[in-house]
C-alpha cells in the first residue's frame, strides 16, 4: 500500500500547486515511484488526449509521470455538473467510487502519492465530494496550507477544521506559507502557541516570494487573449512590475529598474521608438519583458517599422484602454504552466532550502 498525504487549503489561491511541486521534486530523491493525484477539478485542458484538470498536466510534464492522465484526473467537472447532481442526473455515488477506482489503479504503480484537493475544504460538498470527504474515502492524512499571520489562520482555522473533524479525518499538520522572511522565526513561534492544544503540527513553508505570484508574458498573453508579435523566445520571462507609460519618456526610462511590462497607447511614439532603441541595447533588454500597446489610433508607419525592426516583444489592442488593461492584469492571480522554467527551478531550489522532507515523510508516515 503506498504512502499518501492530502495537500488542502484554507482557500483558494493559498499555494497547494506550489506545495505539491515541492513535495514532488524532494519525494522523487527519496521514493522511486511517486504519484500525483487530483480527485476532482474544474480547470481543464486536453492533455494527451484527454481532458484532466491543468494540475495534473502540469505535474505529469515537470515530473515525466506516465500514469494515464484519466487515473491522476478522475472527476472533472463542466458548468453543468453541479446542477445536474442537484437533478438527480449525476450520482454522487458514482462520483466517489470513480475517484476510489482510479485510485486504487493508481497506487499499484506508487511508492508514495501527492493528493491534492480544490480550492478550499468545503469545495465539491454539494456533489458529495468535497476536499475534506475525499480525504476520509481515501483514508489519507491532511496536510493543511496557510497563508502567513497569526490572527486571520487562527480564525481561519476555527472555520475550517470542523469540516475534518465532521468526516473524522486526520489534519496532521499545517504548512504556513508565505512567512515574512525577517519575522519567520516568531510567526511560527506565535502560532505554535497560540495552537498549542491542536492534534496537529506546525510547519514552516516558503517566505514570501512575489516572484512566484507574478506573471510571465506568456501568461499575460493567454489572460489578454492576444498574441505575442516581435520575439517570442523569451514567452517564459517573470514580469516583476506592470508600468503605465504615462510619464515623460525620460521620467519612464528612469523608472524601469527591473523587469517590467510595459503598457502604452499607440499615439505615444516618442516613447515606443525609445523603448525599441532601448530593447537592442543589452543593459535595458532585461528591464523590458514586453510591450501592451492600447488604442483605437493606428501606430505611425514610422514607428511600426522600428518596432519591428527592434524585435521587442509587444501585443496589440485596439479595443481596450491602458487602464482597463492595468486592470486585469492586476486582477490577475498567476498560475504556474510547465513552461515556467524560471518559476519553477526557483521552487525547486525553495524546496531544498526550506522543506524538511524526512521530518514531514515520517510525521505521514
Amino acid at each position: 500500500m503506498a504512502k499518501s498525504l492530502f495537500i488542502a487549503a484554507i482557500d483558494k489561491d493559498s499555494g497547494k500547486t506550489t506545495t505539491s511541486i515541492c513535495l514532488m521534486h524532494l519525494a522523487q530523491k527519496k521514493y522511486h515511484r511517486v504519484g500525483f493525484f487530483k480527485p476532482f477539478g474544474g480547470q481543464t485542458l486536453r492533455f494527451r488526449r484527454t481532458v484532466v484538470d491543468k494540475d495534473v498536466a502540469l505535474m505529469a510534464q515537470v515530473f515525466d509521470l506516465k500514469t494515464a492522465p484519466e487515473t491522476m484526473s478522475p472527476v472533472v467537472l463542466s458548468t453543468d455538473t453541479t446542477h445536474n447532481v442537484v437533478d438527480g442526473k449525476i450520482s454522487p455515488a458514482d462520483l466517489q467510487e470513480k475517484i476510489l477506482h482510479a485510485y486504487a489503479e493508481l497506487e499499484k504503480e506508487c511508492d508514495f502519492i501527492i493528493v491534492e484537493g480544490s480550492g478550499h475544504p468545503g469545495v465539491g460538498a454539494v456533489m458529495g465530494i468535497s476536499n475534506a470527504h475525499i480525504a476520509k474515502l481515501l483514508n489519507t492524512p491532511v496536510l493543511l496550507v496557510t497563508g502567513g499571520g497569526l490572527g486571520n489562520v487562527v480564525d481561519r482555522l476555527a472555520l475550517i477544521l470542523p469540516l475534518f473533524e465532521k468526516e473524522s479525518v486526520d489534519v496532521r499538520a499545517i504548512l504556513v506559507n508565505r512567512l515574512v522572511a525577517e519575522k519567520r522565526e516568531r510567526s511560527l513561534d506565535y502560532l505554535c502557541r497560540a495552537l498549542k492544544n491542536e492534534p496537529f503540527k506546525v510547519i514552516g513553508g516558503f517566505d514570501y516570494q512575489p516572484i512566484l505570484a507574478n506573471p510571465t508574458l506568456r501568461r499575460v498573453s493567454s489572460l489578454l487573449g492576444l498574441p505575442v508579435l516581435g520575439n517570442r523566445r523569451d514567452l517564459q520571462k517573470i514580469i516583476y512590475r506592470v508600468l503605465v507609460g504615462a510619464a515623460s519618456t525620460h521620467r519612464f526610462i528612469e523608472l524601469m529598474q527591473e523587469p517590467s511590462l510595459i503598457l502604452v497607447t499607440s499615439s505615444r511614439d516618442e516613447l515606443l521608438v525609445t523603448l525599441a532603441h532601448l530593447y537592442r541595447m543589452p543593459q535595458y533588454r532585461s528591464l523590458i519583458v514586453g510591450l501592451v500597446i492600447s488604442g483605437a489610433a493606428p501606430i505611425d508607419p514610422i514607428t511600426q517599422q522600428i518596432l519591428d525592426k527592434s524585435r521587442i516583444p509587444y501585443l496589440r489592442d485596439e479595443l481596450r484602454t491602458s487602464a482597463e488593461l492595468y486592470q486585469k492584469i492586476d486582477r490577475d492571480v498567476s498560475k504556474i504552466i510547465a513552461d515556467d522554467t524560471e518559476k519553477l527551478d526557483l521552487i525547486r531550489s525553495l524546496a531544498e532550502l526550506s522543506f524538511d522532507f524526512d521530518a514531514i515523510d515520517e510525521l505521514f508516515s
